[in-house]
């Protein structure tokens, strides 16, 4: 004998069942969480005896199972379908729901999924997870182990909840990417305050070694002076003034450095376009091909983009035997991208991935301002060293006022 669909006889008990999903949706923003919930409400309310909620990854090319009944909760997101395999995936691609009242193995959408032993229940229906205006969240399946007869009033039901689910899925997904958005900005405000820890620490010992040791120098020596002085010994005080000055001259290319260290000064005179030009002509041998968009960029982007072509050009200088190198900078509406390519030697990048030449340096500075960087080289065919950066667009606009 055959028993009938979900076991549902009146409208009554249809919308008890429905307004239990209403209420299952409201479990929590976790996907997994609501996925299970209803998936629970559904086998508990219906003939059905397993339910399956498969959710429909960020890729949009696969579907992941976001939820089970028991025992097959423990396959939680470790099943994952490719769309268009299987029964699940066909749904998902068509849009339209599958009903396999019995011998699921002649259906030639059927493929087996050994962690969900398809092969003990008899029938199945399938179907989209839609709503307005997201679109597809997912696939919906419920299973018996008796063979049911499924009509167009169960699939109704079944389509209904699958609209419920999917809004409130639509809803969870978008909680859980500001979620991870909102951790990757903690992310990058750590590593912001790291780097600029680092650098102050760096800052502080390049001026307690360098400039704080030459001035306590150079006071023993004004001491001596003034000691000379006193005792009218001319020669001996002009020995003493001359390696006085001498300091004096060091200490302020010291100070000059380390200023040079926190914001270029050839940035503020020649903007990144000049410092660039600059950087690359300065180099000794090698010719320079340019082309520079001259447009003004944020301050933090400008430094930058400076210190990875500074930092690049010098592997250039040290290690490629390059006869010529090109810096080619352009803007665009959201992003800049810089270019700096060699005729040298080349290199293996996977035998120095993330290390080696100041490649690793060059990669954090891209990473501080969001970008990204791709480094392509061969051993004999040069080196190119490609940065993207993002712009925001409103800070571009007052920067450049700011420089007009």
């Amino acid at each position: 004998m055959t028993t009938r669909g979900l076991g549902l006889d009146d409208p009554q008990r249809e919308n008890e069942v429905l307004l239990a999903i209403i209420e299952a949706t409201t479990s929590g923003p976790g996907v997994e969480p609501l996925a299970a919930a209803v998936a629970r409400v559904i086998t508990e309310a219906t003939a059905t005896d397993v339910c399956f909620v498969h959710v429909l990854d960020d890729t949009e090319r696969s579907l992941t199972l976001a939820g089970a009944t028991p025992p097959f909760d423990a396959q939680v997101g470790k099943v994952r379908l490719p769309l268009d395999t299987g029964v699940t995936g066909w749904v998902a691609s068509h849009r339209e729901p599958a009903v396999i009242p019995g011998d699921k193995h002649a259906d030639p959408r059927y493929v087996a999924i050994p962690e969900l032993h398809g092969e003990r229940y008899a029938s199945m229906v399938s179907v989209p997870m839609e709503s307005e205006p997201a679109g597809l969240a997912g696939v919906l399946n419920v299973h018996t182990l008796a063979r049911r007869e499924f009509d167009d009033r169960d699939v109704r039901v079944l389509l209904a909840i699958g609209s419920l689910l999917a809004g409130a899925l639509h809803q969870a997904r978008m909680h859980r990417r500001l979620a991870a958005r909102e951790e990757a900005h903690g992310r990058f405000a750590e590593q912001m305050v790291a780097a600029q820890e680092a650098e102050r620490q760096r800052l502080a010992r390049d001026i307690h070694d360098g400039i704080s040791q030459r001035l306590v120098t150079l006071s023993f020596h004004l001491d001596a002076v003034r000691t000379f002085v006193d005792r009218d010994e001319a020669g001996a005080a002009r020995k003493d003034l001359a390696t006085a000055c001498d300091l004096v001259l060091t200490t302020l290319d010291e100070a000059r450095s380390a200023i040079g260290a926190l914001r270029p000064p050839v940035l503020d005179d020649l903007g990144l376009a000049g410092a660039l030009a600059a950087l690359a002509r300065g180099l000794p041998g090698v010719g320079a091909v340019l082309d520079l968009d001259e447009r003004r960029l944020p301050e933090h982007v400008e430094v930058a983009l400076y210190r990875i072509a500074q930092e690049t050009l010098q592997n250039v200088l040290k290690h490629a035997e390059a006869q010529e190198v090109t810096v080619r900078l352009a803007t665009g509406e959201h992003g800049v991208r810089l270019e700096l390519a060699d005729d040298g030697v080349g290199f293996d990048p996977s035998r120095r991935a993330g290390n080696g030449h100041g490649l690793a340096s060059v990669r954090e500075r891209a990473e501080l301002v969001g970008g990204s960087v791709r480094i392509t080289s061969r051993p004999g065919t040069g080196t190119r060293v490609a940065v993207t950066a993002p712009l925001d667009t409103s800070s571009q606009s007052e920067e450049s006022t700011h420089n007009t």
